[in-house]
């Protein structure tokens, strides 16, 4: 099977396979909610008094963790739809 077959054989499972589209979608929007959750949470961020020096260095820690949590999303919710795919391709070769 070439490299059309293959990419034909994945687009038309792709588009019979709803739960394997959700993941692929859940995935994308939760990235963005969390990049956007993290920069709007952060963007005024600031501490006081003798720990202000450390506000900079505090934010981009904490837009990391951020950064993690929406790639983890984006990334098991991928990792879910290609064990949807594979069910969803045996299924339909099944039958």
């Amino acid at each position: 099977m070439g490299l059309g077959g293959w990419f034909a054989e994945v687009v038309l499972i792709l588009s019979f396979s709803k739960r394997t589209q959700w993941a692929i979608l859940l995935g994308v929007i939760g990235f963005f909610v969390f990049k956007f959750l993290g920069s709007t949470q952060l963007a005024n961020f600031e501490l006081h008094g003798s720990m202000a020096p450390f506000s900079e260095y505090v934010k981009g820690e904490l837009l990391q963790k951020y950064d993690k949590a929406a790639y983890w999303c984006l990334g098991s919710f991928w990792l879910f739809a290609v064990k949807l795919y594979r069910r969803d391709r045996k299924r339909f070769y099944r039958s």
